[in-house]
């Protein structure tokens, strides 16, 4: 067996390792987990209570208040991305790590999709019911919340690195978070909205998927980079 061969379990274990105790970790504070989730519903669901508009300008507007209120759920949740393992000094012993800090700081992402992002995809059918989404529409948008969640996780752990140990560093993230975040809000809520309208919808669809592969390629760097910058 070659030493390559031998590195391969090596490396994926490290990286489930963090996911493990990134979920565990979760575990035992669930208002992390559940508070984000809450404010996704609440602001999804009682947009169509305070607008009261037609049926037609609902299932239109729908798509744009739920992705931005994804939006904002998933900035709510990074600011605690490596905050807990910067106050306990566990995020010296990561970056200290023989496993490749990107491959590490990939698993923290991950694990905060599983803990934000997918919650989100899985509760928008209840929300899209408030909107009068037809079956197939609310299939266009778990896809593109999917695609986009993914991307905003990654792209916020570059944010969280940069800004823990922060004073104020919340506001900081968001800030750094936004304009980048603002293609996957426009075309994730456009692509619904064209499906609602019947409208061709798979050039967004591809555009979210591109851009998603993109994170997944550089997003790991950067927030290794970023978080060995906050360190010194």
């Amino acid at each position: 067996m070659s030493g390559q061969d031998r590195q391969l379990p090596g490396l994926m274990e490290g990286f489930i390792a963090i996911v493990r105790r990134d979920l565990l970790l979760a575990w035992k504070r669930p208002g992390d987990v559940l508070n984000p989730l809450f404010f996704f519903a609440m602001v999804a669901s009682l947009f169509p209570l305070a607008a009261a508009p037609s049926p037609e300008q609902l299932m239109l507007n729908g798509p744009g208040v739920v992705w931005v209120a994804a939006l904002l759920a998933t900035l709510l949740s990074l600011n605690s991305l490596f905050l807990s393992d910067f106050e306990d000094g566990s995020l010296d012993q990561i970056i200290l790590s023989p496993q490749p800090l990107p491959l590490l700081g990939l698993g923290k992402a991950a694990a905060h999709w599983l803990l934000s992002g997918l919650p989100l995809v899985l509760v928008s059918p209840l929300i899209a019911v408030s909107y009068r989404m037809p079956a197939d529409i609310v299939g266009v948008m778990m896809l593109t919340l999917a695609l986009g969640t993914v991307s905003l996780s990654l792209l916020g752990a570059i944010g969280a690195a940069l800004t823990v140990g922060l004073n104020r560093g919340n506001a900081l993230l968001s800030l750094l978070i936004m304009p980048l975040a603002m293609p996957v809000l426009i075309f994730g809520a456009r692509t619904v909205s064209l499906a609602a309208t019947g409208d061709p919808y798979a050039a967004g669809i591809y555009f979210l998927a591109a851009y998603c592969m993109l994170a997944l390629t550089l997003a790991p760097f950067a927030t290794a980079a970023a978080l060995k910058i906050s360190n010194e």
